[in-house]
């Protein structure tokens, strides 16, 4: 039996350390192999992946100190609950209690509202956020909403839009009736003064709205001291399509407009620092939302101390929500996951508050099995995987401290010129926040058009058969400001056109997959022509399951479709393809596509009769508008 020393036994020790070359060339090694005769950086270089904002997810990450690394990881990052925060607000983290489970509610009928408060306060909420006025419950009835809620107990955050001051106002009024101490209040009024302004693009209100936010975060500061007066909420810039520096940029100047504003009205630093929560989206690409919520933390710290406020008045008080853009109407089953590791990422980045937005949010109001799996996404995770057990679980990890790093740089590049725009107001105002979001989302749509950013059950996988779920619809959201935008948007229009076609004559339209030769040599091309047109409403029809140039017309002709597919080898396609081509086009298809990339070939296809090309990296998106116009489709 060995034992093993007191001061402990590397298992690494007898082997030598592997320098960043050495892996070089193994990279470039295996990328000759895969026809890419590149090497050194290059070699790295080819497995690295693009993200907005200029930034570079690299194949491998180094220690600090080690080749094209900071040395200064520790000194920027700090510990927990220190300055510059970007581990996490508070030493303990969520530690004691978790994260608080803050549940969203947007229902205007006050008892209804007040069934679905109580069911989630039951069963592991921990806070509310209540939606009023015009796009939620009326502000006069809010009350209602929340009969029988120990408000000494659970946080209450508004979000009443131009009515803030009346809700916020209201909500101090009931806190008096109901006897709760102004100690022990706790949540957010809910003033967003540009957040509005973005949302509806009414600029002219925001010197009045500005006004009633600073009377309220005096009040609050002066009487509640449990309360917040005003939300940073960076909802408006994501939902615009904005990347994530984008929204962190956007959160730094509204944060400073209201700081400016607080100040000058009399409040010191610190107490204006206390009077602001930050709002951010958390999506499915988990590790940028930790390295958001990171770099929000430790760009707001520096913010705070260039103001002069304390440094316990600088630690950011963030609110997480999952992503509305992200989540999709069509199989909105799939949306439980994507929420799933949202949350997860907004956890690990240190959210001090998490709302999961129901599976059927992009469908209406939820119903009382959605907001059940919604608020248990949070339990699942706090009480099962004991995620919050960790101080700042992702910190130190190389990939993830570079992340948040190289993010706070684009973030703060975008804060700065929002500042010499004139700040948020003005840069809202003229137009230069607008036209960079939907710059990014311009871009983003390209990669969504070609597939090279998957939406499971929607560009991927889609389900023509599944019958629709049906939510009762939510109050309109406010509008004439950014535009809300949606990952599913280009297709949901797709599916849209083949719903009405579906409902007009009683099918869906159709396109024949003729398949060549064996399904060993046809089958991969054929689930990716298969996918490929259902993600547009199109019934792929395969039968019989292998056609050739003397049976592909009389197949055409029983499918009932439109427009055919080649789906085979290369093999088989140059023997075949071109005869094929010609009956199936002889036979009356509209448009005959060829699956795979045509290469050398393109001409001889094309002279046979085949209109098009699919291939991945392709524009779905402009194939299958262009099937739909192409069968009438309206």
């Amino acid at each position: 039996m060995t034992v093993l020393p007191d001061d402990g036994l590397s298992l690494a020790a007898e082997f030598p350390d592997a320098t960043h070359e050495q892996w070089q060339r193994l990279v470039e090694g295996v990328l000759r192999k895969a026809g890419k005769d590149v090497s050194g950086q290059a070699a790295e270089d080819a497995l690295s992946t693009t993200l907005e904002d200029g930034l570079t997810t690299r194949p491998l990450y180094t220690a600090p100190g080690a080749p094209g690394a900071p040395d200064d990881f520790g000194d920027r990052v700090g510990l927990p609950g220190f300055a510059p925060f970007t581990r996490g607000g508070a030493p303990a983290g969520g530690v004691l209690g978790g994260w608080d489970v803050r549940q969203r509610h947007a229902r205007p009928d006050a008892a209804r509202a007040n069934e679905a408060v109580l069911a989630d306060l039951e069963n592991g909420v921990t806070s509310l956020w209540l939606v009023l006025g015009d796009a939620g419950l009326p502000v006069a009835a809010f009350g209602a909403a929340l009969e029988g809620v120990y408000l000494d107990l659970a946080p209450v955050v508004l979000d009443a839009g131009a009515d803030f001051e009346a809700a916020g106002q209201a909500l101090l009024a009931l806190y008096e009736r109901r006897g709760v101490s102004r100690e022990t209040a706790r949540g957010n009024l809910g003033a967003d003064p540009l957040g509005h302004v973005a949302r509806t693009g009414d600029a002219d209100a925001l010197p009045v709205l500005t006004a009633a936010a600073v009377r309220l975060a005096r009040r609050a500061h002066e009487e509640y001291p449990g309360l917040r007066a005003l939300t940073v909420d960076a909802l408006p810039y994501h939902e615009a399509g904005g990347s994530a520096a984008q929204e962190l940029g956007a959160s730094l100047a509204t944060g400073v407009a209201y700081l400016r504003a607080l100040t000058e009205a009399g409040l010191p630093v610190d107490a204006a620092c206390g009077q602001l929560e930050f709002r951010y989206a958390a999506t499915a690409d988990q590790f940028l939302t930790i390295a958001k919520l990171r770099a929000a933390r430790r760009l707001w710290a520096r913010v705070a101390e260039v103001c002069g406020a304390s440094t316990a008045a600088a630690a950011q008080r963030q609110h997480a929500v999952t992503s509305p853009v992200m989540m999709t109407r069509r199989d909105p089953w799939v949306n439980m996951l994507r929420t799933t590791v949202a949350t997860l990422g907004a956890g690990v980045g240190g959210a001090d508050s998490v709302t999961v937005l129901p599976f059927d949010h992009a469908l209406g109001l939820p119903d009382a099995f959605a907001r059940r799996i919604a608020r248990n996404t949070s339990t699942i995770l706090l009480e099962e995987s004991h995620l919050a057990r960790v101080v700042d679980p992702a910190g130190g990890s190389w990939y993830v401290e570079r992340l948040t790093e190289e993010l706070a740089e684009a973030a703060w590049d975008w804060f700065r010129e929002l500042e010499r725009a004139g700040g948020q107001g003005a840069a809202l105002a003229c137009g230069l926040a607008g036209e960079r979001l939907a710059a990014t989302w311009a871009k983003r749509t390209q990669a969504l058009a070609k597939r090279r950013e998957p939406i499971t059950g929607v560009s991927e996988f889609p389900l023509l058969s599944e019958p629709p779920v049906v939510r009762d619809p939510a109050p309109a959201a406010p509008s004439g400001g950014l535009p809300k935008v949606r990952r599913d948007e280009a297709y949901e229009g797709l599916r849209a056109r083949s719903d009405a076609h579906l409902a007009a004559t009683g099918s869906r339209p159709r396109v024949f997959l003729a398949a060549l030769g064996p399904a060993a040599a046809h089958t991969g091309r054929v689930t990716f022509a298969a996918n490929l047109f259902q993600a547009g409403g199109v019934e792929p029809v395969h039968e019989p399951v292998s056609v050739d140039a003397a049976t592909a017309a009389e197949a055409f002709a029983r499918s009932g479709a439109g427009v055919a597919c080649l789906c085979s080898s290369d093999a088989l396609y140059e023997e075949q393809a071109a005869a094929v081509a010609a009956a199936l086009k002889a036979a009356g298809a509209g448009r005959v596509f060829l699956a795979g990339r045509p290469g050398e070939r393109e001409q001889a296809y094309t002279e046979a009769g085949v209109d098009g090309f699919v291939f991945a990296g392709g524009d779905a998106v402009a194939v299958l508008t262009s099937v739909l116009d192409r069968m009438g489709v309206a």
